[in-house]
């Protein structure tokens, strides 16, 4: 089957960084798994970061991706959710062969069914970022998605423009929270607004004044989707006695852990979407219910797809590009390849 590949961990101006390639087809599902025929896939920046230029050899090539929406076509026989035919979407497995490939397996516990009211690519540029940002809010942190008791309380969203932060900002609001994202170009403001950011303020400049002007003196949570060791002291003065911080990116030194964190007992709370399916974790269906869930919310009007670019057909070419244009820390949403030549 067809299949965009590495060999080499090169950098992504390198033609041979992504190579189509022709791989075996994955063996008839066992257990709990679906093989699935991919109709789309997203990038995200564990992509990237799984691909960056280091010493070592794949052989055979190895196949990243984890964003996907497809149609089953073989199912194992303990799989009880889902029956061939059945549309689907999920992020799937980082310690398995990833979706860009014609065909991947995966495990049901995993996979939530399509959104009917998006196509495929609208749908692959949902998993991982949307599961990413539920598990955080919902699930890490003490929050409820239905509920009156965010009301009245803010969260503040560090890189809202981005693919997470552009979920959790949808959230956020869904969970009645007064929402305040960052962004720095007039573009990516204008994304944050329109998923229903209450404030969107710049996060090259200091936080505290520009929250201060919207008569923000603290905040009951905060998202750091960017850059965990740079807003660390701001976020430790911002948040109120007894709020919470979300993280998603490893510190590059040591975090200073005591005041004000400790002071006011701020509880830090990380998020990493793959920790379930990687450790196997007893509760791994939670992710097949939170995509059911988010599914129900998309179709029902409430929350929407943050595809903003569609990149062509699924091939190395556009793979490639959409690393590049990831890594250049300049993409507003999600990236999405359709279809195989």
């Amino acid at each position: 089957m067809k299949a965009i590949g590495l060999r080499h961990y090169l950098s992504i101006d390198d033609p041979l960084a992504l190579e189509d390639v022709q791989i075996d087809a994955p063996a008839a599902p066992q257990g709990q798994d679906l093989l699935v025929q991919v109709q789309a896939v997203s990038v995200n920046p564990v992509d990237t970061k799984l691909r960056s230029a280091r010493a070592g050899e794949e052989n055979p090539p190895r196949v990243l991706g984890f964003d996907a929406a497809g149609v089953v076509i073989a199912v194992g026989p303990e799989v009880t959710a889902f029956e061939v035919g059945d549309e689907v979407y999920y992020a799937g497995d980082v310690t398995r062969p990833g979706c860009n490939a014609q065909q991947q397996l995966v495990d049901e516990r995993l996979v939530g069914r399509k959104p009917t009211t998006l196509d495929f690519a609208e749908a692959a540029a949902l998993p991982l970022t949307t599961l990413t940002a539920w598990e955080l809010l919902f699930q890490r942190m003490p929050y409820q998605l239905d509920g009156r008791r965010n009301t009245g309380k803010v969260l503040l969203i560090i890189g809202g423009a981005g693919g997470v932060g552009s979920m959790a900002i949808q959230l956020g609001r869904h969970a009645g929270f007064t929402v305040v994202a960052t962004a720095s170009r007039s573009e990516s403001q204008q994304w944050c607004q329109q998923l229903g950011a209450t404030h969107v303020i710049d996060h090259r400049q200091p936080l505290a004044p520009q929250l201060q002007v919207l008569g923000i003196t603290q905040v009951d949570a905060a998202l750091n989707l960017a850059d965990t060791d740079r807003y660390w002291q701001q976020l430790g003065e911002l948040l109120a006695p007894q709020g919470h911080v979300g993280l998603v990116v490893e510190p590059r030194g040591e975090l200073r852990i005591g005041d004000p964190y400790k002071a006011k007992c701020i509880g830090i709370h990380w998020e990493f979407m793959f920790a379930r399916a990687r450790f196997r974790t007893a509760d791994m269906i939670e992710q097949h219910r939170i995509l059911t869930r988010a599914a129900s919310l998309i179709d029902a009007g409430e929350l929407r797809t943050t595809l903003s670019q569609r990149l062509g057909r699924i091939n190395a070419t556009h793979l490639r590009q959409a690393h590049q244009q990831l890594e250049s820390g300049s993409t507003i949403g999600k990236l999405a390849l359709e279809g195989w030549d």
